[in-house]
């Protein structure tokens, strides 16, 4: 017990420290990706240091659900790729300590950690996004800092534009200025003109303060024409000193975060809850609102030849209805018949008039109901996430944890690319279901649980494989895999025998040789016959008869090894290695015949494939033909 509590200790103060470490890094990198995304609306604003501090916190906070998991798929990488570089695993493990108790007290933190997740997400990410968002809005709506460049019109005051020549910087005076004040229209424009001008602003930081000399004003009176535009009046005015106040609110104005509160962003499980069932019955609401008015919408529809030719009098019309339903129908030729080219133009112009308005009303009607469920949508995909975040910091804890004992790489290179790519690879397919989802092209929780259901299994597969110490990045194992399955060439090996105890007798060898000869004729004229793309898929490649070949193959090598004429050995090696492979035949059952037909890019890549593999298959057995027809010219008597 006393060497379980301190390995527990001691795993501890390995993961602890760099966890926290990781943590900050990433928390870091991802929040320099948040600035140079909101740059613009940053920068220029004249913005306090006590603001901008405020929004690097509360984005800080934001952005843990994304630095939560990487850091601890890099720390629990970096943890055991230490312990087993350095051996110490290996010495666990020898002292009779399994990895699943190696990683105890890790799984114990890290369950600890997904817990805490789970609040975070639902009591303080909340609370932190509407900050957030609510400063990053006045940030936006804040007026830029007021710098007028030179021989530049500045147009960044709302509802004017200045100009100026030049600028003094040691007093700030500005010369030959230019005023256009378009803030009543552009047909009420005003322009002021002058020598100097001084800029400041007020102490209430709500106006710019304009003291100008020499200069004149020219003002349009459009709004006192009384309707005569024929003569529209202007004003004129000449001044030496003239002083002007333009609005212009520099101040640093906070939104209300009421309205923030109230978007999915920033409610708990509790409130998302509410808004949903809200949201529910209204939709249903409106389902049944819509649902009644089609209903209750009557449209004539009359245009047989066996309907009856009477009308209906203006007090024996249908009322209701059961009254339309039950009336009898009266043609529609013969009525329009009755009227004028004029008129029938008048009833095709209203009854489009009428499907035009009712397809409006439809349409509007159908974004109204998709709006609602958008919003619904993204309600649903706030609630799951507050259960994601704790679920991916265990998975990729059991990830990185094997990985690190499988790898055996320490320090902070391998294990960063590898967490990098495990990292992207999640984000990928964890942005593509949150897209789907939100768009309503997959159900809410399939598309949010997507990179769960996709992890899952590689957490469970690689924890498995470190446990019973198998080789996961084992090159030998999977080119050996690669071989099995598409048949890459290999060489024959065949040793010399020096000592010869039964040596192979001359008749039996050309039996054998000749007998070898017709086997292998027999399968190039099979494979001549080529299949098709739907024959290959039902029949292979007419592979029929290989494993005899392959057999007599081999018998016959092991036989002639034994021969005593070295140069018959030496030939031995060029003989091909023949293997029944899967892509001569993959399809056994009949169903998935016919599917990998009707998937045609399926059935299409393994067609394409299996010729390659048949063709490479005939070249082996005309090899075949001509080694042994070689060998038998060598122990053939003359």
């Amino acid at each position: 017990m006393i060497l379980v509590k301190r390995l527990h200790i001691f795993m501890l103060k390995t993961f602890l420290p760099l966890f926290a470490m990781t943590f900050f890094i990433v928390l870091f990198i991802v929040l320099m990706q948040f600035l140079w995304k909101y740059i613009d609306d940053l920068v220029g604003k004249g913005l306090s240091f006590n603001v901008l501090c405020e929004l690097f916190f509360y984005a800080a906070l934001s952005m843990v659900p994304m630095a939560l998991p990487l850091a601890i798929l890099l720390a629990s990488l970096m943890t055991f790729g230490n312990l087993g570089e350095k051996f110490e695993l290996t010495a666990m493990k020898a002292s009779g300590i399994s990895l699943i108790r190696v990683m105890a007290p890790l799984i114990i933190t890290v369950a600890g950690i997904a817990v805490g997740a789970f609040f975070f997400q639902n009591d303080i990410l909340p609370k932190a996004q509407v900050k957030m968002w609510t400063l990053l809005f006045s940030m936006r709506q804040k007026s830029p800092e007021l710098e007028i460049p030179e021989e530049v019109f500045y147009d960044q005051i709302p509802g004017y534009n200045l100009y100026v020549r030049e600028k003094n910087r040691d007093n700030g005076k500005l010369f030959d200025i230019i005023i256009y004040d378009v803030s009543r229209g552009g047909d009420n424009a005003g322009v002021i003109t002058a020598d100097s001008a001084l800029m400041a602003m007020t102490p209430d930081m709500k106006h710019l303060y304009l003291h100008l000399w020499h200069g004149e004003q020219f003002e349009n009176l459009r709004d006192q024409t009384n309707g005569n535009f024929n003569h529209i009046p202007f004003r004129r005015e000449t001044f030496l000193d003239k002083e002007v106040l333009i609005p212009f609110d520099a101040n640093f104005n906070r939104l209300d975060e009421e309205g923030m509160r109230k978007q999915y962003v920033g409610k708990n499980i509790d409130q998302l809850h509410a808004t949903m069932d809200s949201l529910n019955q209204r939709i249903d609401s409106l389902g049944h609102i819509y649902t009644h008015d089609i209903k209750a919408t009557t449209f004539a529809v009359a245009n047989s030849e066996d309907y009856p030719r009477q009308t209906h009098p203006v007090a024996d019309r249908p009322k209701t209805r059961e009254d339309w339903k039950n009336a009898p129908a009266v043609r529609l030729d013969s009525m329009l018949a009755l009227l004028s080219p004029s008129q029938r133009i008048d009833v095709y112009n209203s009854a489009l008039t009428l499907s035009q308005r009712r397809q409006t009303e439809l349409s509007f009607r159908s974004e109204m109901m998709a709006d609602e469920k958008k919003l619904l949508r993204r309600h649903e995909i706030e609630l799951i996430k507050k259960f994601t975040l704790s679920v991916a910091c265990l998975i990729f804890f059991f990830i990185g944890a094997p990985l690190g004992a499988i790898i055996r790489k320490g320090g902070i290179g391998t294990p960063l690319v590898i967490s990098v790519l495990l990292f992207l690879f999640y984000y990928i397919i964890d942005n593509t279901g949150y897209k789907m989802a939100r768009d309503g092209h997959i159900i809410v929780w399939l598309g949010m649980w997507l990179s769960t259901f996709i992890l899952a299994p590689l957490g469970l597969y690689v924890t498995w494989k470190a446990m019973n110490d198998s080789a996961v990045f084992d090159r030998d194992r999977y080119l050996a895999l690669i071989n099995r399955l598409f048949g890459t060439r290999q060489h024959r090996k065949i040793e010399y025998k020096e000592v010869i105890i039964d040596e192979a007798n001359v008749t039996d060898s050309i039996n054998r040789l000749t007998q070898l000869i017709e086997e292998a004729r027999r399968m190039v004229r099979r494979l001549n016959r080529r299949p098709g793309y739907a024959a290959y898929c039902i029949r292979g490649i007419g592979d029929r008869g290989l494993g005899k070949l392959i057999d007599n193959l081999e018998e016959s090598i092991s036989y002639l090894n034994n021969y005593p004429n070295p140069l018959v050995v030496n030939r031995l090696t060029d003989y091909p290695v023949l293997r029944k492979l899967w892509i001569y035949h993959p399809f056994h059952n009949m169903w998935l015949s016919r599917a990998a037909i009707v998937i045609f890019p399926v059935g299409l890549t393994l067609w394409l494939l299996g010729r390659h593999a048949g063709s490479n298959l005939k070249k082996d057995c005309i090899n075949i033909v001509e080694r042994s027809q070689s060998i038998l010219d060598i122990i053939s008597p003359d």
